[in-house]
């Protein structure tokens, strides 16, 4: 069965929010990842994000929630179109399930990341639903 949780997306001040959202919940923080350690040749997807901006953050709430987040920056931002700031993720059980589910969210939608393996260790895509929905699908290549 997958797992959804939420990945917010921020506009340079991802970390100061995880550190408020870290005292809150009274939790440490599994991962840190920054800019600084993308590969030269996927910086190009992040053409505004310095080294220290944060490329992935994920904080355990529980053993099922986990709150992700990544600073996504964008100068030129402008509008109230909130469902830009944050994506469902969902984490599945094979790269079966993850092909499956990213074919039928994306259907009539548009695929923003091709579901492919990635650097990190992960069979993984982010495609925008028909309705304007964000949504990340992970299969972690660990459990093969």
């Amino acid at each position: 069965m997958a797992i959804v949780n939420m990945y917010l997306y921020f506009n340079g001040n991802c970390e100061k929010a995880f550190n408020f959202y870290k005292s809150v919940f009274n939790k440490e923080f599994q991962y840190i990842g920054r800019y600084k350690d993308v590969p030269e040749a996927a910086r190009y997807n992040f053409p505004n994000c310095k080294d220290e901006h944060i490329m992935h953050i994920g904080l355990p709430i529980s053993k099922e929630t986990i709150l992700m987040g990544a600073d996504i920056i964008n100068p030129n931002e402008e509008g109230n179109d909130k469902s830009k700031y944050f994506s469902l993720y969902i984490s599945t059980n094979s790269k079966e399930e993850a092909d499956e589910l990213f074919k039928a969210i994306s259907k009539e939608g548009n695929i923003k990341v091709p579901i492919a393996d990635q650097f990190w260790g992960s069979y993984y895509g982010i495609c925008l639903d028909k309705f304007g929905v964000n949504w990340k699908i992970s299969f972690s290549l660990d459990n093969e």
